[in-house]
């Protein structure tokens, strides 16, 4: 055996020594025959998974998809013909016609007023615009029926203000701009938040006016926003009840929207009246909702593709 001691370190020559005492040769690939096992992995992941989504199925089961399948078998009890005579009923066809309309009418304003609200509170400053920005979100927590009481006081018979809206259709549109006030607000906000200012200051110095800025900069960034927050107030809008109980009057073919005629066919037992004008707001909002995600989904795919 054969040894040298260099600066300490002994060199050893392996070679020499009896085959009994080299040390045992790695076989090629040995290393990479024994499989990596990813640290902190539990089995809780791998079992959770299905189990998660079986709870989640369930529950969307029993609070959505029951119910509204239930609602759907009633409203053909009768029939196909049942169903679109119940449908297409005149009262029916006038309840529904003016809960469109009105709803139509609030989602524009709300268009308009929600990007007006959610610019001014992103950009200015005001005193009390904390309060401001808390009130926005009111309409969520109020209960509807108070906000109707409140319109009937303020706008009804007895009006201090001099505004008579008592059992007219601007009363429906008022109520119902009240309680969808905040989707389009709470939908361009956060964008606005997050918006690129220096593209807006970089506008302004070529000589870009306000308007032109706006409307080639600003605006295309936040109409996904505004689209999306205009369909959920319309949406909204179509099934409301609370709001427009007091001050809309219940007029047949003039007030009466869809949800108090529903009520109306409960109240002289027809319930199947009632179910069929309930899946066609259902296929309204659905078909609204529809339209959105297919908006929301072109729009995402148009950003991943400019990016």
């Amino acid at each position: 055996m054969t040894a040298t001691v260099t600066g300490g370190r002994d060199d050893t020559d392996v070679s020499a020594l009896p085959p009994s005492a080299q040390p045992p040769e790695s076989e090629p690939g040995a290393a990479e025959s024994e499989p990596s096992r990813p640290v902190g992995r539990s089995r809780f992941g791998v079992v959770g998974r299905p189990l998660g989504v079986g709870v989640v199925g369930l529950w969307l089961s029993v609070m959505v998809l029951l119910p509204l399948a239930a609602l759907t078998v009633t409203s053909f009890e009768e029939g196909w013909g049942g169903f679109w005579e119940a449908v297409t009923a005149p009262v029916a066809l006038a309840s529904l016609r003016v809960t469109i309309v009105a709803a139509l009418v609030v989602a524009l304003i709300n268009a308009v007023m929600g990007t007006l609200i959610a610019w001014v509170l992103v950009r200015d400053d005001f005193p009390g615009k904390r309060i401001v920005n808390a009130l926005i979100d009111l309409p969520f927590a109020l209960p509807t029926i108070v906000a109707s009481i409140v319109l009937l006081s303020l706008y009804g018979p007895n009006s201090p203000v001099g505004i008579h809206l008592n059992a007219t259709q601007p009363g429906l549109v008022v109520a119902l701009a009240f309680v969808t006030l905040p989707f389009v607000v709470r939908s361009v906000q956060p964008v606005l938040i997050e918006a690129d200012r220096e593209v807006e200051e970089a506008s302004a110095s070529l000589g870009a006016s306000n308007w032109v800025t706006f409307r080639r900069v600003v605006l295309p960034t936040l109409l996904p926003a505004i689209i999306s927050g205009t369909g959920l107030a319309f949406a909204r809008a179509i099934g409301e009840y609370g709001s427009v109980v007091l001050i809309g009057g219940n007029i047949p073919r003039e007030t009466q929207v869809a949800s108090q005629y529903i009520q109306q066919q409960i109240e002289i037992d027809r319930p199947v009246n009632a179910a069929a004008v309930s899946v066609a707001l259902l296929a309204i909002a659905f078909l609204t909702l529809a339209v959105l995600r297919w908006f929301a989904g072109r729009s995402l795919r148009r950003e991943e593709g400019a990016s």
